[in-house]
């Protein structure tokens, strides 16, 4: 049987297609894993620069800036692995990616096992990245960002309140940015008797967007996934 590394692994995944980006999500949580995506390197890039990940599945055919750029890029400021996704089997491809510090390389199209087999034998490899000079947990939300280590929301220089429960509820959407989460897990996690009914999740989602977006009416950094939940998709 597979053994998975379950619990505190973050993964980020940098995909441009849509339809890939989501069933990988999906089944690496599945898996036990923290997962965040991005469309592309531009993206990727500010979610790096706010949140440390354990492993990086990133994909090398995306317009604008590649994949094996992207690598490149990364490796001169952190060594966080590295796992190139790409349609191109051929050995010139692959030594090109591997010269640009990536520590894996997988050809589409691929079987979801052998992805999940690939992140665990790097991760067994890499036990535990450590940094000098860690980078600051922050959540960018337009106006609004999030300290993850404080469990401060700001709008500009200006704090703003949350209630016991909203912080609760930030803390637990800040821990997997990108990633859906049911109504279900949150009343669990949440733990709390005025807050253990859906209904009273939803109200108190309904008070925090009120706080974050620029519309709550029609929110896009605290999203409602339909038939999942809600999840928090940051800058």
């Amino acid at each position: 049987m597979t053994e998975v590394r379950t619990g505190e692994a973050h993964l980020l995944v940098v995909d441009d297609d849509e339809r890939i980006r989501g069933l990988l999500q999906k089944f690496l949580i599945r898996s036990g894993y923290l997962v965040t995506v991005a469309r592309d390197a531009a993206q990727a890039r500010k979610l790096l620069s706010g949140l440390d990940f354990d492993l990086i599945v990133l994909d090398v055919m995306m317009p604008g800036e590649d994949g094996i750029s992207l690598t490149r890029a990364l490796r001169q400021r952190m060594q966080t692995p590295i796992l190139l996704l790409t349609a191109k089997g051929e050995t010139v491809n692959r030594i090109e990616g591997f010269e640009a510090g990536a520590d894996d390389y997988l050809v589409k199209p691929f079987e979801p096992k052998e992805l999940l087999l690939r992140i665990n034998a790097i991760l067994r490899r890499v036990p535990q990245v450590s940094s000098a000079d860690p980078v600051p947990k922050v959540l960018h939300l337009g106006a609004v960002r999030y300290d993850m280590e404080r469990g401060e929301l700001w709008r500009g220089d200006q704090p703003v309140r949350l209630t016991a429960t909203e912080a609760a509820l930030m803390r637990l959407f800040a821990q997997a940015p990108g990633a859906a989460i049911s109504r279900e897990k949150l009343v669990g996690d949440l733990g709390r008797e005025d807050v253990a009914q859906e209904r009273a999740v939803d109200v108190q989602i309904t008070r925090l967007r009120r706080k974050i977006e620029d519309d709550p009416k029609a929110p896009r950094y605290l999203q409602t996934v339909r038939g999942e939940g809600y999840m928090l998709q940051p800058d």
